[in-house]
């Protein structure tokens, strides 16, 4: 409860991107484009994986799930951002907030472990071939889709548990452009002993041991395309990673930036564009990674295309 000299807060206001009101309108059309790029891109890989038989693979399967969770999360994020720049208004309750908050930590959560998993994936088709196909099989990704989803939520509520309990008194405007874990926590008044522990704990389940999974499965990858005799058949091995190593990057790149430097009061704001980079750069770069470099995807999309032309 607060005390009696202070007001509870029931309305967050998100003061957005204050600095550049004189580009606004270009702004809006960037980020308007953007949204429609991330939802026209990962729409389209869902569609293609759904309805093409051979594209119904463990790897197509995790990512047809990354391109639901990137949808999900911009989702989440974008559409408000793109109303504070259309009418400089960003005030949502608090409640509303910490649903916003919600959905963010557990469609970019789900995010991190799918992109973990695919490595996984990886792993067992280069490393251990002769038993890929009974290890990895559609029941078992079908699994595994099921528990990372559970294992997000799960992960995520206990944290919005937490800040549920905390007391809001007074301070309601927050310099971001959605409400994010950290700024949002900044304006409550409660002892946030706590929930620092909690986010500790958790943010280590989300970004760092999945990240050290990554690594590791990549290391024993390494040592197996090093194994083979031939450099065709390195380069064929290597290029079945190639588009996983890219979105590793691309995301977990972003995610270290964002969540794991440590940031005070003078780099809040340059932590608010990093966060757009997490928000926009990955669901925007998956399904182009994946359009580019893989090539049964590639015959996919140009088979589409052909059919497209032969219509017409």
């Amino acid at each position: 409860m607060c005390d009696t000299n202070l007001t509870q807060v029931t309305q967050i206001h998100l003061l957005g991107f204050e600095g550049v009101y004189k580009l606004k309108p270009l702004f809006f059309i960037v980020v308007l484009l953007t949204y429609v790029m991330i939802l026209s891109g990962n729409i389209l890989i869902i569609a293609l994986v759904t309805t093409t038989d051979h594209l119904k693979i463990p790897m197509f399967i995790f990512l047809k799930h990354l391109a639901a969770a990137d949808i999900f999360m911009s989702t989440s994020v974008l559409p408000m951002m793109l109303h504070i720049l259309l009418i400089n208004d960003g005030s949502l309750t608090l409640i509303g907030c910490i649903v916003q908050l919600t959905c963010f930590g557990i469609f970019g959560c789900v995010q991190c472990f799918l992109i973990a998993v695919m490595s996984f994936d990886r792993y067992l088709a280069i490393c251990i071939p002769l038993r890929y196909a009974s290890l990895m099989n559609p029941h078992v990704c079908l699994q595994l889709v099921i528990v990372l989803w559970i294992l997000g939520t799960v992960l995520i509520s206990s944290e919005i548990i937490v800040v549920c309990q905390l007391n809001f008194c007074s301070l309601n405007c927050i310099d971001h452009f959605f409400c994010d874990f950290g700024p949002l926590v900044e304006l409550s008044n409660s002892d946030k002993y706590y929930f620092m522990i909690q986010d500790l704990v958790t943010s280590l389940f989300i970004i760092p041991l999945p990240f050290v999974f990554i690594v590791i499965t990549y290391i024993f990858i390494s040592f197996a395309i090093m194994k083979l005799t031939t450099a065709n058949g390195r380069r064929k091995a290597f290029s079945t990673c190639s588009s996983h190593l890219a979105t590793v990057c691309t995301s977990y790149g972003t995610l270290i930036t964002v969540y794991m430097v440590p940031t005070d009061y003078s780099t809040a704001n340059i932590n608010k564009y990093r966060s757009l980079l997490y928000i926009v750069v990955s669901p925007i770069m998956n399904p182009v990674i994946y359009s580019l470099r893989n090539q049964e995807i590639k015959k996919v999309l140009l088979k589409l295309l052909n059919d497209i032309r032969s219509a017409n």
